[in-house]
């Protein structure tokens, strides 16, 4: 699976860009989203930049990869979730809930 995150352009190159985001810096190609500017935030696939996005989507976005990041550390969450994992689940619950004997 491919995740893509958000990052937002330093340093523009022909046909690239330097991007900054979630804690790392790439240089990722540029050719799939036409010419950027510094400033730009653009959705990256290992160092593809394959969409433009704003700062708002890429803020969304961000909060999205942190609730996956920190689900899968277990961190983060709140008591007050009101649901249980299915790992949690008896083979009766998880049966009811997919519906199958």
């Amino acid at each position: 699976m491919c995740i893509g995150i958000p990052m937002q352009v330093r340093v523009v190159e022909a046909g690239y860009a330097q991007c900054a985001g979630r804690g790392e810096s790439r240089r990722v190609t540029t050719a799939l989203v036409g010419p950027v500017a510094e400033g730009d935030w653009l959705l990256v696939f290992l160092n593809d930049a394959r969409e433009r996005i704003d700062a708002q989507r890429a803020a969304e976005v961000n909060a999205m990869l942190d609730l996956v990041l920190n689900g899968a550390a277990g961190t983060g969450m709140s008591e007050s979730v009101n649901f249980s994992l299915p790992s949690s689940l008896s083979h009766a619950d998880l049966a009811r809930m997919t519906g199958s004997a």
